[in-house]
């Protein structure tokens, strides 16, 4: 397996060139910036000359002394001073002008991420500086075993697949999962000819009863004393706003130590990409057609987080693959939070087959449908209320979104107008609860361990992973 760094990420629609980064970077190094916020091709943007760090530096290749090299460690190209020549060459060689000159001493100012914490990221007022970590996620998660067989059915660029082998990767063996019809079951993940495709202990319920199964699976492992088990769906949303919702709420209301992860494809898309409860307004579907008489689907989406609120679960938060630390951070606190009531964890999965997307433009898409606010990042928990895990501040208009996306093409401008519309009502409504205190004590639920039988309590920890040779 290869090696992936860690890396800062520039958003050019999001930088106001306001230069805090550069006065940071200079503070920092006490010298000359290592960043250069610079005009941009747009009128009015700008664009950031900063070392990308790139995997193979044309800045190192043309170093006659050997200066400069890159660390197999963290993935940062490092300067040695002792042996720079102060030929200045490497500055040519960057196509990114990533390497700037300090003009007090001459000698090359070169940024080294500061350590994993970069100065220029903390003081950026607009978020167009990002400290992106995926890259330990994936040296951290990638040796670990795929719970799912290679060779599974999925359409190409299937972002639930991905969904499910990184959640999996994360959640771990000690777990049982429950896979209701949908696109996650169907692509064999729930096995074929007699051989599952799962390597933990698969359910394949009905579309209505999922959460009412793994809450008697759960009240099981409870009795027995057994604290360390991850019980937990893989549903789509189908499953789970539409036929499948009197469970999810029912189990929800009584606190149930579960763990829900709705993958939401805005679609029956495994069945012939028919409308759901989720599908959002003015999308094609099958059965929300695009022609003379109709301009595909006429009611607007169930915001199913909000709804899972409502019933003060333990854990309710949105994630996206498009922002792969968050949903990671997530799963690690609706995990624990799942050992102590109804944990919902709501991922938005862009499906390339039913939403007319190329395969290579889905974490594009996911990454823009977060970006636009057409689908925010947060996190509520029944005693500190909601709070934003990426800011809803600076949103692109919902038309850059629409536009990479074939089952919106037909969208008049009318159309157009109603989805920003939601989108700005969605984000005052969260903007709203987030801004509200904690719930007051006499909001908080009982304690969800009410469901466990008495005598069953056992002091074995929470959560222990048990290896297997």
């Amino acid at each position: 397996m290869g090696v992936a760094f860690d890396s800062i990420s520039f958003k050019a629609s999001l930088c106001d060139g306001c230069g805090d980064c550069m006065t940071a970077c200079s503070e920092a190094k006490s010298g000359a910036s290592r960043i250069s916020i610079v005009p941009g091709a747009k009128a009015g943007g700008y664009e950031a000359a900063l070392c990308r760090q790139c995997g193979d530096p044309k800045c190192a290749q043309v170093c006659p002394s050997g200066a400069l090299d890159k660390d197999g460690g963290n993935g940062v190209i490092g300067w040695d001073a002792a042996k720079c020549v102060d030929c200045l060459l490497c500055t040519a060689g960057c196509v990114y002008g990533g390497i700037a000159v300090d003009p007090n001493v001459s000698r090359v100012a070169k940024c080294d991420q500061c350590d994993g914490d970069p100065a220029c990221v903390k003081v950026c007022p607009t978020g167009a500086l990002e400290f992106r970590k995926a890259g330990s996620i994936f040296n951290e998660y990638g040796a670990k075993e795929d719970l799912f067989v290679p060779g599974l059915s999925g359409c190409q660029g299937c972002n639930s697949e991905l969904i499910m082998r990184h959640a999996m990767r994360k959640i771990g063996r000690n777990s049982v999962l429950a896979t209701p019809p949908g696109c996650i079951p169907g692509m064999g993940s729930v096995g074929y000819n007699g051989k599952t495709g799962t390597k933990v202990p698969v359910f394949h319920p009905l579309l209505t009863n999922t959460a009412s199964m793994l809450s008697g699976i759960r009240r099981y492992y409870d009795r027995i004393g057994r604290k360390d088990i991850v019980v937990m769906a893989l549903a789509g949303d189908g499953g789970t706003a539409d036929c499948g919702f009197h469970a999810v709420s029912g189990a929800a209301e009584r606190g149930e130590k579960v763990l829900y992860v709705c993958v939401d494809n805005e679609g029956y898309m495994n069945t012939g990409m028919q409308r759901s409860g989720t599908t959002p307004y003015g999308s094609w579907t099958s059965t929300t057609p695009v022609g003379e008489h109709m301009k595909g689907k006429t009611q607007d989406a169930k915001n199913l987080p909000l709804i899972m609120t409502a019933h003060k679960c333990r854990y309710v938060a949105t994630a996206s693959t498009g922002y792969m630390e968050d949903l990671y951070e997530k799963l690690d606190r609706a995990i624990e939070a799942s050992f102590e009531g109804f944990s919902y964890l709501h991922i938005y999965s862009p499906c390339p087959t039913g939403w007319r997307i190329p395969s290579n433009k889905v974490i594009d898409a996911c990454r823009m449908s977060v970006d636009s606010n057409f689908n925010p990042l947060w996190e509520y928990t029944n005693t500190t209320g909601l709070r934003f895990t990426h800011s809803p501040d600076n949103a692109y208009p919902i038309t850059e979104y629409v536009k990479m996306i074939g089952k919106y093409r037909h969208l008049s401008p009318d159309q157009l107008a109603h989805i920003q519309a939601k989108v700005d009502e969605q984000v005052a409504l969260l903007k709203l609860m987030a801004a509200e205190s904690s719930p007051p004590p006499a909001a908080h639920r009982a304690p969800a361990g009410a469901s466990t039988p008495a005598g069953a309590e056992s002091s074995q920890p929470a959560r222990r992973e048990i290896a297997r040779n």
